[in-house]
C-alpha cells in the first residue's frame, strides 16, 4: 500500500471537480486545519483520512501479530460461570 508520504506528487494527478457539500461543515473544517483556501481544505481533509485509514492498516497489522490487546473486547466469562447462568 503506497502512502501519503510515497504520493507528495499530488499536483501531476489533480483533478477539477464540482462538488456539493455542506458551506458550513467547509468553514469549520478549513478553520481547524488552519487552510487558506476551500481547496486546500478539502486536499488536507483528504490526506488526513487516508493517514488514518493507513494507521488502522498498521494497527490491524499489528493485532495480527499478538502485538496488542484488544481493550475493546468484551471480557471472556469462565466456563462456570457460564454454566451458573445457563441454569439461572
Amino acid at each position: 500500500m503506497s502512502s501519503i508520504k510515497d504520493n507528495l506528487e499530488y499536483g501531476a494527478s489533480r483533478v477539477r471537480k464540482n462538488m456539493d457539500m455542506d458551506a458550513a461543515k467547509l468553514a469549520a473544517a478549513q478553520r481547524v486545519l488552519g487552510a487558506r483556501t476551500e481547496t486546500e481544505t478539502v486536499d488536507r481533509a483528504l490526506d488526513y483520512v487516508v493517514f488514518q485509514g493507513e494507521v488502522f492498516a498498521a494497527l490491524d497489522s499489528l493485532a495480527a501479530l499478538g502485538g496488542l490487546e484488544d481493550l475493546f473486547e468484551a471480557p471472556r466469562r469462565r466456563v462456570a460461570e457460564k454454566s451458573v447462568k445457563a441454569r439461572g
